[in-house]
C-alpha cells in the first residue's frame, strides 16, 4: 500500500473519534483490530452512520432524506473515482477503497438499505426482512472480510449468516425505539397474525404471553443464525479473527439478556462491566454455544 499523506491520516483519524464517539453494543474498530485496518473500518462505519441519520431524519419530507442518500452517493461515487470532496469521511473511503480493494457495490448495498428505511415500514414475512438484511447489515461484514483479505465463498456465506443476526438482534432491542420514533415495524406482519399480536402491542409498549411467543419465536431465529455463522470467528486468524469473536460473542451476549426479560420486551439492554469480562472470556477461549 502506498504511504499514506498527512490529509488521510487526519482523515482516518477524524473517522475513528466518530466511531468510538457513538455508544454501540458491538465493538467498532477497536484496538484489538491490527492498526492498518482500523482507520478503514472507521471510515466504512463513518459513511454508514453517515446514510442511517438520513434516513432516519423524520422530521424532514421522504423526497427530501431520499435526495440527501443520492447525494451521499454521489459523493461516494467521487470518492470512488478518486476526486473526494473535503469531507473526512470521503476523503478516507477515497484511500480504502482501491488501497484494499473494497467493492463499490457494497457501499451502495448500503444505500439502498437506507432508501428503502425511508420508503417502507412494514415487512410481510422474514423473507423480505432478511432480503433487507442483506443490503443493510451484510455488506459490512463482507467489507470486513475484503480487508482483511479473507474474502472467499466460505467466509462470506457465515459473515452474512452473523451480520443478519446482529441486525436481528439490534431489531429486537430497538423495538419501541423504532415504533415510536420512525413508525417502524421490523417484526414480519405473518408472524404477528400467527401469535395474536397487532400493532396495539407496538404503540402501548404491551408485553404479555402472546407477545412473548412471537419474540421468543424471533429470538429463536436469530439465535440460530448466530450459531450458523459462528464458525467464521474460527477462520479468520490473529487479531482480526478475535474481533470477529468478540462481535458474535457480544451479539449472544445481548440475545441472552433479551431472552431472559420478561416484564418488558421492550426495554433496550445495556452492557456492563460484567457482560464485557464474559465477552473477553468466551472470545479468548470459544465455547460450544
Amino acid at each position: 500500500m502506498h504511504a499514506v499523506s498527512l490529509s488521510t491520516r487526519e482523515a482516518y483519524r477524524e473517522c475513528l473519534r466518530q466511531a468510538h464517539s457513538h455508544y454501540e453494543n458491538f465493538p467498532v474498530a477497536s484496538k484489538l483490530v491490527p492498526a492498518r485496518l482500523r482507520g478503514p473500518i472507521a471510515a466504512i462505519y463513518s459513511f454508514a452512520r453517515r446514510g442511517d441519520d438520513l434516513a432516519d431524519e423524520g422530521e424532514r419530507p421522504a423526497p427530501e432524506r431520499l435526495a440527501a442518500l443520492d447525494d451521499l452517493a454521489a459523493r461516494l461515487d467521487a470518492a470512488v473515482a478518486g476526486t473526494p470532496d473535503p469531507d473526512p469521511t470521503f476523503i478516507a473511503l477515497a484511500h480504502a477503497i482501491p488501497a484494499h480493494d473494497l467493492p463499490p457495490s457494497l457501499f451502495h448495498d448500503l444505500l439502498n438499505a437506507f432508501r428503502q428505511d425511508v420508503v417502507k415500514t412494514r415487512y410481510e414475512d422474514f423473507g423480505e426482512l432478511v432480503q433487507y438484511c442483506r443490503c443493510s447489515a451484510n455488506p459490512v461484514g463482507r467489507l470486513l472480510l475484503h480487508l482483511s483479505g479473507e474474502a472467499d465463498e466460505r467466509r462470506l456465506a457465515l459473515s452474512d449468516a452473523v451480520c443478519t443476526s446482529l441486525q436481528l438482534i439490534n431489531f429486537y432491542q430497538d423495538l419501541a425505539q423504532d415504533y415510536h420514533e420512525m413508525g417502524r415495524i421490523y417484526i414480519p406482519r405473518d408472524d404477528m397474525a400467527r401469535f395474536g399480536v397487532t400493532e396495539a402491542h407496538f404503540r402501548d409498549r404491551i408485553t404479555d404471553p402472546p407477545f412473548r411467543s412471537l419474540m421468543r419465536y424471533q429470538y429463536q431465529r436469530a439465535d440460530q443464525l448466530l450459531r450458523n455463522g459462528a464458525p467464521l470467528g474460527g477462520l479468520l486468524k490473529g487479531r482480526i479473527g478475535l474481533e470477529i469473536r468478540l462481535i458474535i460473542v457480544a451479539g449472544a451476549r445481548v440475545l441472552w439478556h433479551l431472552q431472559r426479560q420478561q416484564d418488558d420486551l421492550f426495554s433496550r439492554p445495556r452492557l456492563r462491566a460484567r457482560d464485557y469480562l464474559v465477552i473477553l472470556r468466551d472470545g479468548l477461549i470459544p465455547r460450544r454455544r
